[in-house]
């Protein structure tokens, strides 16, 4: 399968479980839960790379933050599991990275892995709060 198959393989899943779901010119998925937007990204040679992004959920408004999304990120990246947590630039972003045999596989892990997604966000913003 191409990568915009697989792409429009999962995006049609993710329409059928109720999400509001397109793909990008890149073949990436674009969706929304819970009031947010989420990214599935999938790899253009490896077809077995499934990646869930979360990005800019979290502005870093200054370098003495900076330092504290840093260590919050550590927290939540060690907390849950297939979970990173990461500044990018001046945002803070989520993803779940792991390897799947197939779409199949991926679609099989999805609400899981989105629940860890979700654990992550919460485990870095407690941090962050604390």
């Amino acid at each position: 399968m191409t990568k915009a198959e697989r792409a429009r393989s999962f995006s049609d899943y993710l329409q059928a479980e109720g999400y509001a779901a397109t793909t990008d010119e890149d073949s990436d998925i674009v969706f929304k839960y819970e009031g947010a937007v989420y990214l599935v990204v999938l790899d253009d040679t490896d077809t077995g790379f499934f990646r869930i992004v979360f990005p800019n959920f979290w502005p870093i408004e200054s370098e003495s933050e900076r330092v504290k999304v840093e260590k919050a990120a550590l927290a939540a990246t060690a907390g849950i599991k297939v979970a990173k947590v990461f500044p990018v630039s001046d945002n803070v972003w989520a993803t779940i990275e792991l390897f799947t045999t197939d779409i199949a596989q991926a679609k099989a892990v999805f609400k899981r892995s989105m629940l860890a997604l979700r654990a992550a966000v919460n485990k870095f913003a407690q941090e962050m709060l604390n």
